[in-house]
């Protein structure tokens, strides 16, 4: 697959995955091993910085949003060539291009406050990509549709969280552009009429 998001190195797949068919995650651009918070990080609780306190929250938002694009971003650009319908095959090209944008900005934010990002995805998006690219035809677009529509839901309510209780003004504007590459991601993604229960994450406790 040719990469839309130039200056990216393809992390090698997962022992799981055949490369031929498993889109590559986008990597850092200094190519570390495997994520490990510096030994600042490590502390729990709040620190300064000259944008105000970062609290666990905060980073972990900043973090997430990280590892959202780096299957989601590869996986709408493998979308773009193999999704069946002409439909899926255009939201992918719009959710491929804001991730590369939402990626740039996540990374400024992570320098500015000293935070380390992953650089692979979890193992559970590894298998999330695994399951779609195992796919053809409309089973494909199903499948691509629920796994990407059931993680931006899982992170859309984070980011709310964050940005009512965060005293960090950088991730406060991080957050809200954050905000709204997901919102708009999801509308996309339930514009496919290919969305199901299974798309959804479970509602939180009242």
């Amino acid at each position: 697959m040719t990469s839309a998001c130039a200056g990216y190195t393809p992390t090698p797949g997962a022992g799981a995955f055949a490369p031929s068919t498993v889109p590559a995650a986008v990597e850092t651009e200094t190519a570390e091993p495997s994520f490990a918070p510096s030994a600042e990080e490590t502390d729990a609780g709040t620190r300064q910085t000259e944008w105000g306190p970062l609290s666990e929250a905060d980073r972990d938002l900043v973090r997430k949003v990280r590892l959202a694009s780096l299957w989601e971003m590869p996986m709408a650009q493998d979308a773009v060539q193999r999704a069946g319908t002409a439909r899926v095959r255009e939201i992918s090209k719009e959710i491929a291009s804001q991730h590369h944008t939402l990626d740039r900005q996540v990374r400024d934010v992570a320098a500015k406050l000293e935070i380390k990002l992953p650089v692979k995805p979890t193992t559970q998006q590894q298998a999330w990509m695994s399951d779609i690219s195992d796919r053809s035809g409309t089973a494909y677009d199903r499948t691509y549709v629920k796994w990407l529509r059931l993680a931006h839901g899982q992170i859309f309510g984070l980011i709310g969280s964050v940005r009512g209780s965060t005293q960090n003004t950088l991730v406060r504007r991080f957050a809200e552009q954050a905000n709204a590459a997901v919102l708009n991601h999801q509308r996309l993604l339930e514009s496919t009429g290919l969305t199901t229960a299974a798309s959804f994450p479970t509602p939180p406790p009242v």
